[in-house]
């Protein structure tokens, strides 16, 4: 059995940026990625948007890592060329009812550290993007959209610069803590078994799972796993907006049919929202003409102007959410040994949006929390 000082379980994006960060603190660091290349779920199928921390409960982690993390994320891609653009957001309210919502959400958003949200008229905000129908809205300038391949080129490299090793085709199949470290059982061609001091599950969709085929981990410490689809559609052409465009948020946690823009200038809508069983990546969700009418009716409340059968199918993505139908949106979980007891053992949970935005917030608690007393020397 071989032994090492770090494993990172999934090379998304917050697993490159934690195993960046170990190896960027001089330990040695191995990422296990069960798929043979980095980066091909969740980290792959979203909207590339970089989030200002407009919406999350104040104090939260999801609030406080994504300002944080907004800041590194800006600070790195300026640093290492990675392609992005601060592009900014209007939340629009559609009718005069909708109002108070956003002065909510402005307000939500100075406590949570981010000032710069401006207030605008129907008049002001159609100046900036003529296109659009609202009533009132938000401008949030540090909105912005990135390439997040390019993102996760530019982490995996600079891990792999300070030693660290990626292993594609290694699925963790199960951990066992012992008094030694964590023993993993890693699959693939080649199964093996490694002992490392440090373990972070990084696994996204399935770091639940993982949670729960690791011996010593009490059962209570993991969460029951719940999966949202969602369904992007794309624009032909260039898109009639420079600004990324989101109506006013409801009730519920999903954020409704929002506008956004690749850096090629292409218009995205969606996503759509789904609980389903299994992880399927099907482009289907308009395939009844009853909620294509009323995909097409949420994006028209703010561009009237969208043509009939002007949007083509994109791409789907499945959020690893760990709250389910009717419940509030859970907050992300970083759970160290001050939680669950096990040394050296790290656990990611419920990192969903703004998941991306908040991967390089995440990646220094993760450090801290594994220089915390408890952990292996």
């Amino acid at each position: 059995m071989d032994d090492v000082d770090c494993a990172v379980i999934g090379a998304g994006v917050v697993g490159l940026a934690v195993a960046r960060a170990l190896a960027m603190a001089g330990r040695e660091v191995v990422i296990l990625e069960a798929e043979n290349a980095f980066g091909t779920a969740t980290s792959a199928r979203n909207s590339e948007v970089i989030h200002a921390g407009l919406y999350y409960p104040t104090a939260s982690l999801r609030a406080r890592l994504c300002v944080r993390g907004k800041a590194l994320l800006y600070d790195f891609c300026a640093a290492h060329g990675v392609a992005h653009q601060r592009c900014g957001k209007l939340i629009v309210a559609s009718s005069a009812d909708e109002l108070p919502t956003l002065e909510r959400l402005r307000a939500t958003a100075a406590a949570n550290g981010v000032p710069d949200v401006q207030p605008l008229s129907a008049a002001q905000a159609q100046a900036l993007e003529p296109a659009l129908h609202c009533v009132g809205a938000l401008l949030s300038p540090s909105t912005g959209i990135i390439d997040s391949h390019g993102l996760m080129l530019a982490l995996l490299g600079e891990a792999e610069q300070h030693g660290a090793m990626l292993a594609l085709c290694s699925p963790v199949r199960a951990l066992q803590a012992t008094t030694a470290g964590v023993v993993l059982d890693v699959g693939g061609s080649s199964p093996s078994r490694l002992r490392a001091r440090c373990v972070v599950n990084s696994a996204g969709l399935g770091a639940p799972a993982l949670a729960a085929a690791t011996q010593g981990l009490a059962a209570a410490q993991v969460p029951t796993p719940h999966l949202a689809k969602g369904c992007y559609f794309t624009l032909p052409g260039r898109a009639p907006f420079a600004r990324l465009v989101y109506p006013a948020p409801g009730q519920s946690s999903h954020l409704g049919v929002h506008l956004t823009l690749d850096l090629g200038g292409q218009a995205r809508f969606g996503p759509s929202f789904a609980w389903v069983d299994t992880v399927d990546y099907t482009v289907d969700c308009m395939a009844d003409l009853t909620q294509a009418q009323a995909f097409y009716a949420e994006v028209r409340r703010y561009w009237p102007a969208l043509p009939d059968g002007a949007l083509q199918p994109g791409y789907a993505g499945i959020r690893p959410k760990i709250s389910g139908p009717g419940e509030p949106a859970a907050d992300f979980r970083i759970d160290g040994p001050a939680q669950h007891g096990v040394p050296g053992l790290v656990n990611l949970f419920g990192i969903e949006s703004p998941g991306l935005t908040a991967s390089l917030a995440i990646a220094e608690q993760v450090v801290a929390r594994l220089a915390a007393p408890g952990t292996p020397a």
